[in-house]
Formats: C-alpha cells, sequence, structure tokens
C-alpha cells in the first residue's frame, strides 16, 4: 500500500469513531432524559396526604363535599343552619325575636330556642339532647330531632368522622376494586403523580360519581372523595337509599276534593250574619267562604263574628265551610304579628279555637295590603298554621292577586311558596279597573284574566287552583270639567243592580270583543256626562268557567254571594267540567 493510500484511510477511521461518540451521547442523554421523564412524569406518586387537608368533622351532601362543618358535642351532632335551608329545607326559619329555629312538615311544627334543652312539637313540650347554639356567629341545629322529620339518611363514618347525608331514593352507581395483590389508590386528582388519600383492598365498594379521562370520581365506604384508576375497579349494581326508620311523624293529610270541580261562593260578613232562611237555592254550590276572622290590633287579636246557625244550614245543605280570616287590609298590624313569633302563634290558636268551636271544615286566608319586607314572614305564618289546621281535617286554601308591580298587593305574594304548603289558592282576576281607576274599563276582561292566570300557572299547579270572578260591576262616569279634562268615576253595581239601571234607560246591550263582555254607554242629556259599563252576566260567567275547563283547574272561588242574578248559579254549575 502507498503512503498516498494510507493517508486517504485515516480520515475515515476518524469520523467512525466521531459517530460512535456522538451515538453514546445521544444514548447516554436519552438515558438521562428518560429517567428524569420517569421520575417527574410517569412515576406514581407515594405520598399520602389526608383526605380533605386534614379538616374535620366534613359533611358530604350525596357525593358533594360541603363547605360547612358539623359539630359534636357529648356525641350528638349539630348541622350548620345554613346547611340545613341551602340543602335539606328551604322553609327552615330562624325567628329573631325568640332566638329560635322553626321546622313545618305537612303535619308538624318543631320550635327549638336557642340554648333550650325543651323543645316543642306541635305544642308539646320534647326533650333535646343538645340545644340549639351559636359558635363564632354561625347557627348549629340539634340533628337527633331532624332526623324524625326529614327523609333523609345522615350517617357518621367512625373511621374518618364524615358525615354523609344522602336524600330517601337518591340513587348512585357501584363499584368494587378488582382483584390485585397491591391495594387500589384514591388520588386527590385524576393523575397518578397526585398525592394518595386512601388506599383500597379487593373487593372494596366505591360510589361512582363521575368520570373524568381515564379516571372515575368515587366515594369510599368511610366518606373519602377521590379518584382511581378506570382499570381498578369494575361496575356493580345501582344503590338506592332506603330508610329504616319512617319520617311519616301521623297520618298524612289529603286535600278534600269534590266529585267534580269546587264552586266556591265568599259571604260577605261585615257585621251582621244573612238570615239564611232567605238565601235561595245555590245550585252547584259546595264550598261557602264567610268573611268571619279579622285581625284587629297589632297584637294578634281576631275580630270573631262566625255564626253556629250559619255552618247548620251550611252542612244541612251540604256545603263545606271556610272561614275566611283577614288581616284587615292593615299594612302596619300586619307587619307587627308576621315579624312575632308569638303573635303568630297567638292568632293560630285563635283560629284553631274557632274552627273547632263553629265545626268548620276549612279556612280561606285573605292577606292583602301588605309590606313587601313580610314576604317571607307570610309564608312562614301559612307553614306554621297549615299543619295544625291539617291535623284537625280542614282544608286550607290561600288568597293571591295576579302578579303586577305592586309591593303591597301583589309582590309580596310568594305564590309557589305558598301553593307548596296551602291545598287551594285562589286567584282573584278581578279590579284590573279598580274603583279609583283614571280610566273606565271592565272589572275583568276575558283577555286580561287569561293572561293573568296564566302567569300564576307558573308558580301555582292548575289542581290547586281556583280561578276568583266577580258577581259586580264598576258604572263609569266621565264628567266634563270647566277646564277642559273629563274626570272618571265609579261605582260598583250587583248584577241586579246593575241590570235595573239598563232597563231604566232602555239601554240594548252590544258585544264588545276587546273584552268578551256585553257593553252600554249612555250619554246623560241634562248633564252631558257619559256613562259606561262593561256588563257581568251569564255570557260573560261562562266565558269564564271556560277558562276554568281550559286550564282543568281545581274550581272557581265566586265575589260574592248577593251580588249575583239567580240564573248564574245553573250557568256556572252547567259550564265546569
Amino acid at each position: 500500500m502507498s503512503r498516498e493510500s494510507g493517508r486517504v484511510q485515516r480520515p475515515r477511521r476518524r469520523k467512525r469513531r466521531a459517530f460512535r461518540r456522538l451515538f453514546l451521547l445521544s444514548f447516554l442523554l436519552l438515558a438521562i432524559f428518560g429517567s428524569i421523564y420517569w421520575f417527574f412524569v410517569l412515576r406514581a406518586s407515594t405520598e399520602h396526604v389526608q383526605p380533605y387537608d386534614g379538616e374535620k368533622n366534613v359533611i358530604v351532601y350525596e357525593g358533594s363535599r360541603k363547605e360547612s362543618t358539623y359539630v359534636l358535642e357529648s356525641e350528638q351532632i349539630l348541622l350548620p343552619f345554613d346547611f340545613i335551608k341551602e340543602n335539606i329545607d328551604p322553609a327552615i326559619f330562624w325567628d329573631e325575636p325568640t332566638r329560635s329555629v322553626i321546622v313545618t312538615t305537612k303535619d308538624k311544627v318543631l320550635r327549638m330556642e336557642s340554648g333550650e334543652v325543651v323543645a316543642y312539637l306541635n305544642k308539646k313540650p320534647v326533650d333535646l339532647l343538645v340545644p340549639v347554639k351559636e359558635v363564632d356567629g354561625t347557627r348549629y341545629v340539634p340533628l337527633d330531632p331532624l332526623e324524625k322529620l326529614y327523609p333523609y339518611s345522615f350517617e357518621r363514618k367512625a373511621d374518618t368522622g364524615v358525615l354523609v347525608v344522602e336524600k330517601e331514593g337518591y340513587e348512585i352507581q357501584q363499584a368494587k376494586v378488582i382483584a390485585a395483590e397491591e391495594k387500589q389508590a384514591v388520588r386527590t386528582g385524576s393523575s397518578h403523580r397526585t398525592p394518595i388519600v386512601a388506599e383500597l383492598s379487593s373487593g372494596e365498594v366505591v360510589d361512582v360519581l363521575g368520570k373524568k379521562e381515564n379516571w372515575y370520581r368515587v366515594l369510599t365506604a368511610s366518606g373519602v372523595g377521590g379518584f382511581i384508576s378506570e382499570k381498578s375497579i369494575e361496575m356493580t349494581d345501582v344503590r338506592k337509599v332506603q330508610l329504616e326508620h319512617t319520617t311519616a311523624t301521623g297520618q298524612q293529610h289529603a286535600a278534600w276534593k269534590p266529585d267534580g270541580k269546587i264552586n266556591l261562593v265568599w259571604e260577605h260578613v261585615v257585621s251582621k250574619n244573612p238570615d239564611v232562611s232567605k238565601i235561595g237555592a245555590l245550585p252547584g254550590v259546595n264550598v261557602v267562604s264567610p268573611t268571619w276572622f279579622e285581625m284587629k290590633d297589632a297584637e294578634g287579636n281576631l275580630l270573631n263574628r262566625a255564626d253556629p246557625a250559619y255552618v247548620k244550614w251550611a252542612h244541612k245543605r251540604g256545603y263545606k265551610v271556610w272561614g275566611l280570616v283577614t288581616n284587615g287590609f292593615n299594612p302596619d298590624w300586619t307587619k307587627s304579628v308576621l315579624s312575632s313569633y308569638d303573635k303568630r302563634d297567638k292568632l293560630i290558636a285563635q283560629l284553631l279555637y274557632y274552627a273547632h268551636l263553629y265545626d268548620l271544615d276549612g279556612i280561606n286566608i285573605d292577606f292583602e295590603n301588605v309590606y313587601l319586607e313580610e314576604k317571607e314572614e307570610l309564608v312562614q305564618f301559612v307553614r306554621e298554621l297549615t299543619p295544625y289546621l291539617h291535623q284537625q281535617g280542614l282544608t286550607v286554601s290561600i288568597d293571591v292577586t295576579i302578579k303586577s308591580n305592586a309591593k303591597q298587593w301583589s309582590m309580596f305574594l310568594d305564590r309557589k311558596a305558598l301553593a307548596e304548603v296551602v291545598d287551594y289558592v285562589a286567584v282573584m282576576t278581578y279590579d284590573e279597573h279598580w274603583a279609583a281607576s283614571p280610566k273606565a274599563g271592565s272589572v275583568a276582561s276575558l283577555p286580561w284574566v287569561e293572561r293573568g292566570l296564566q302567569g300564576v300557572l307558573e308558580e301555582v299547579p292548575n289542581e290547586k287552583l281556583l280561578l276568583g270572578v266577580p258577581f259586580y260591576t264598576r258604572l263609569w262616569t266621565e264628567a266634563k270639567q270647566a277646564d277642559g279634562t273629563v274626570k272618571v268615576s265609579s261605582k260598583a253595581y250587583s248584577m241586579t243592580k246593575a241590570q235595573d239601571w239598563i232597563n231604566e234607560r232602555k239601554l240594548t246591550p252590544v258585544m264588545d270583543e276587546a273584552s268578551g263582555q256585553h257593553y252600554v254607554e249612555y250619554k246623560d242629556p241634562k248633564d252631558g256626562n257619559v256613562y259606561k259599563m262593561w256588563i257581568e252576566d251569564v255570557t260573560s260567567m261562562k266565558k269564564r268557567m271556560e277558562i276554568v275547563n281550559k286550564y282543568d283547574l281545581a274550581g272557581a272561588a265566586s265575589w260574592r254571594r248577593g251580588f249575583e242574578v239567580p240564573e248564574i248559579w245553573q250557568a256556572i254549575d252547567e259550564t265546569l267540567k
């Protein structure tokens, strides 16, 4: 080999050595980075942490941890008032004047005063193991009496102290840990890199709450929440919460229902009750509601106008008697009474006594002109009253207006909450144009009635709703003034009086398509005043009953007996289905 050829071979050997060094370096770097990647990314964390960051007395509601915690005193659990209100019972009530917690159900009223170990269940004393208490500004309620009232399971896990709360009927998918030599980790997040909060053995059962990528969110039998790999469990059955005890503390009240629709008429009693011997036939009527009870002061005392002879007459005719109670339309008295448990209780006690004394079948609540800030207190009054009336076998109803922006006549009514408590709700679909209205118009035009009813039906079930209808109209006077303006005034007329006025002037009613009613107009030749009347008669009443049928309401309620013409009863009875 020549020198020249030898020199040619040396660069090739150097290139091969350089390539091997580069290869070894790359391999080494790959191994290093692989180790780093495995250590920091792929390697499962072995860190163990305390469930729920070590917080004690944790509450888990149907799989979700709640922010609030319970208190354990003398081995008795006390729940935060706000937790109960937000998750279990929106109706639980804190009465500040008496510093009491009040719980109402269909047939029970439980009152627990702060710091007292004696509570009152339907006014009967009940011993408490621990009282209602306040800790750092948070109110706590003993669980023991609540377990008998609420359809919920409350289970405190012995090993973790977690309180698991679930409603009766709650259903949840379950799974069991598959067979494996090692325990399966439950982690704080959906990654192997997150810390371990629990380790489960083969066969242990968990509740499956959801899924995130290849991980299931679970709740262990100890009440610990976390994530477990989907490879670690297999689905089993669906668990349904069934209580071993019953929360029914008495026979459940069933609302009275007639054969067919309710046909109620209010009996207006100002001072003296009617002579029942002069009341003619009322075909189709099955409920009479006399205006007998009225709030008469700011202390909760009731004015009583009840007449046992009227009840006897009504029952003989087969009518149910629902005594009406009103707040006297006095907002200040109402505020004073509703804002005090003792005054509410005083009012309730009188109603219960009178209902029993006069053998009533129901109570009709008619509270009007109430301050908006008493909205919640009115609901609470009805919640406290209704269980006692139901206990006596009485039907409970309440009168409401249609929705409007009038604070003291409409907005103070929580129709949805009230409807959940009472048996029936009567919506007073009249006074579209009220006595002092600046514009003449119908008391209750048919389109206005239907629109108002539709609004109430958004909050009140149709099977609980009674359509309130008027037996009166208004005679409107439009008088031209010296300055050219027109003064509008009105007088309320019964059906009979309205017909007499029309006949005296030999007027012929015409159908007003806009209102769906007959209409008359008359100009007085003497003074030039214009008189207008939208008439309530058989025609308009049949149309109102057709609305009852259209929306399948519970029935109708008429204001008031004595304003009608005799033929109106047959028209209502024949139209109601």
